[in-house]
């Protein structure tokens, strides 16, 4: 019997429906399902020595075959970053989004499977940040805000997750006292507008949110722990261009594996009248800018003042 591995693997994903698998994952059931076609594949090949061969051919062909068969088949998705996973659902793009938000509100019984906040992204963006980039990184909760503006008087005003980058902690001493003194560009500031799952239902909103609320950084991301499909990561290109956010896939298995997918744009100012509003509208934003006067008044960034707890050991 000749392997239908177009067939054989959606179907495969109908039958997980929702549940997603890389390439390697589903070769690797390809394999252990239909061992004896396996084995003729390879015998028919010279190219393919070893099993090892064969799994990573067919990883090969089903990444590319299912790639080319999502304009035929709506439900058949995939997930942007590496390793790029693939999965069926039934379910609209902006039912996914809002399943993924219920399911991180809901209480489980088991702890193992208890469904991943959006809160509980940020430690693992502050342990991302400080191993990749050494930055500091402190979380801005929008509740510490006044409300005198009213009930959406200041919607998309705050991002998630604030940063700073001390582009000097590798300087002689000497250096660092003459630019605290001389100069404000010891550091670099930073933003971070973080989701569950940003997908072409969401997209722009999301995007368009952390534009919103990064304009007085040097730097703005948009953080996700799920970007789904091409089209996705396209138009987050397209907008990148104009407005200079880039985009940050969040691995929460392992955050040192996440990925830069778009670098943001820096800007050289900050914008002090927009972060002054930040800072009189926000206690967390205030306690930020007070944390970088630090900074520079003692040329020293403390780890037990940033949300570093758990990320190094001062």
């Amino acid at each position: 019997m000749t392997l239908n591995l177009s067939k054989l693997v959606l179907d495969f994903l109908k039958n997980q429906l929702g549940q997603k698998f890389t390439a390697r994952q589903i070769a690797e059931w390809v394999f252990a399902t239909y061992p004896e076609e396996c084995r003729s594949k390879k015998e028919k090949s010279l190219a393919l020595e070893t099993e090892a061969d064969l799994l990573q051919q067919l990883a090969a062909e089903i990444g590319a075959q299912l790639m080319r068969k999502q304009a035929k088949y709506p439900g058949l998705k995939t997930t942007e970053g590496r390793p790029r996973k693939y999965y069926y659902t039934e379910q609209s793009d902006m039912a996914e989004v809002v399943a993924a938000e219920e399911a991180a509100a809901m209480p489980s019984a088991d702890a193992n499977h208890k469904a991943l906040s959006e809160h509980a992204l940020y430690p693992l963006l502050a342990q991302y940040l400080w191993e990749e980039f050494g930055v500091y990184s402190k979380r801005i909760d929008e509740k510490r805000s006044s409300n005198k503006r009213g009930p959406n008087g200041n919607r998309w005003l705050y991002p998630d997750v604030v940063g700073m980058e001390d582009l000097g902690a590798e300087w002689h001493q000497e250096v660092r006292d003459c630019v605290n003194y001389y100069s404000d560009k010891r550091t670099k500031l930073w933003s971070f507008e973080v989701k569950l799952l940003i997908n072409r239902s969401n997209v722009r909103e999301c995007f368009f949110q952390s534009v919103s609320n990064s304009s007085w950084a040097n730097f703005g991301y948009l953080v996700a722990a799920e970007i789904e499909g091409q089209d996705t990561l396209k138009e987050l290109r397209m907008l990148f261009a104009a407005h200079g956010i880039g985009v940050i896939k969040l691995d929460v298995e392992n955050p040192a594996e996440s990925q830069v997918l778009i670098p943001a744009r820096e800007r050289d100012e900050i914008d002090w009248d927009m972060a002054n509003r930040l800072a009189t509208e926000n206690r967390d934003f205030l306690e930020y800018v007070k944390l970088i006067k630090q900074f520079y008044q003692t040329g020293e960034a403390r780890t037990t003042d940033w949300d570093m707890t758990d990320v190094v050991e001062d």
